[in-house]
């Protein structure tokens, strides 16, 4: 297997961005950049070993300073919603920026997915991986503790993309690292993926309130349009007259893994029946946002010269649940000084 480097453009502040690409045995080629630890490009065959790049991004380093929809990010300090931009820790609230209808979104304007990363590549005969890894100082977007991180990415010849996060802080802090790729199997620029087929292996969902922040509740998805537990195409109840889905557009939406603590096992599927492309999803995590790409805009030109439409991609981000840091009933976040946080997450790309 082998690594390749290009240039990927200059950032605004003058720091040379760099493209890895990785490549297997197959063909399949995984790309990532430096700049905000993004993954830029996901090229995998179809039945008829034709390769297309199933996940969405942009063609240089430039986008990505941008990417408010946040594709391929590498999302902390704390992903997904905070309610009221703010937690406690050790009897001291911590404020956080409000930039989700008076709650906190991905950390805040600048998430982990917008600051340079150093890389450390590493070759073997079954498998390539990057690692990118920087500290973010004690209160950087109002969390406490110098965190020391990193995120690997491996590429192996079984067609499995392997990310695994690694952070350590030197004071109690909340932890929740994401990845947040929008992935299209039909090729990144081919429309919606309303007929793509999802199987997501939860009983339970977490609903929210207007604002999307978990209410507290945890609720069975039988009987409802959250029920993914048997295959069934995106596109069938999305528009139902259901009000959580009505809250977010769509899907955008917690689910509580049937797994037990810290085993990787099968999270979610995900399959184009055109294409016959398939993708597996393992973690460790307890849970997964199932996010339709209802904010997709319209007002962004991606790569090829795509401009990505509502629903264009789908996202599957594992994760702790929303607001954990406060709500004592979900599992929780909160790392203590010196405590090691360590998880795992797999994409496994296929055809039949």
């Amino acid at each position: 297997m082998a690594i390749t480097k290009e240039s990927f453009g200059m950032t605004k502040n003058g720091e040379a961005a760099t493209l890895y690409t990785m490549e297997n045995a197959n063909g399949m080629k995984v790309a990532v950049t430096d700049f905000g630890a993004n993954i830029v490009k996901i090229l995998v065959p179809d039945r008829n070993q034709e390769f297309a790049d199933v996940a969405l991004g942009y063609a240089s380093v430039e986008g990505y300073e941008k990417n408010s929809p946040g594709y391929g990010s590498l999302i902390g300090r704390h992903a997904n919603r905070i309610g009221g931009a703010k937690f406690v820790i050790n009897g001291k609230e911590y404020e956080l920026e409000k930039n989700d209808n008076g709650n906190n979104l991905h950390s805040g304007s600048k998430s982990f997915n917008k600051y340079m990363y150093e890389a450390e590549l590493a070759e073997g005969e079954e498998s390539d991986s990057i690692e990118f890894s920087r500290t973010s100082p004690d209160m950087e977007q109002g969390f406490p503790g110098n965190l020391n991180l990193s995120v690997k990415y491996t590429l192996t010849d079984d067609n499995e993309l392997i990310l695994e996060y690694y952070a350590v802080s030197d004071q109690d802090t909340i932890i929740n690292l994401t990845n947040h790729s929008y992935f299209n199997l039909a090729g990144h620029n081919s429309g919606d993926i309303l007929d793509h087929t999802v199987t997501i292996y939860a009983d339970l969902f977490t609903p929210t309130s207007d604002d999307l922040i978990p209410t507290g509740e945890i609720a069975e998805v039988e009987g409802t349009p959250m029920d993914f537990r048997e295959p069934k195409k995106i596109g069938r109840d999305i528009e139902a007259d259901y009000y959580p889905l009505k809250q977010g557009g769509g899907y955008d939406h917690n689910y509580c893994l049937n797994k037990e603590d810290d085993e990787i096992a099968l999270a979610a599927e995900l399959s184009d029946e055109k294409s016959g492309r398939y993708m597996l999803v393992y973690t460790d995590l307890p849970g997964i946002q199932f996010y339709t790409g209802n904010f997709i805009d319209g007002t962004e030109i991606g790569k090829d010269g795509m401009c990505y439409q509502k629903r264009g991609g789908v996202c599957f981000e594992t994760q702790y649940f929303p607001n954990s840091c406060n709500r004592p009933n979900f599992p929780s976040c909160v790392f203590k000084a010196g405590e090691e946080y360590c998880t795992a997450t797999i994409y496994k790309f296929g055809c039949r």
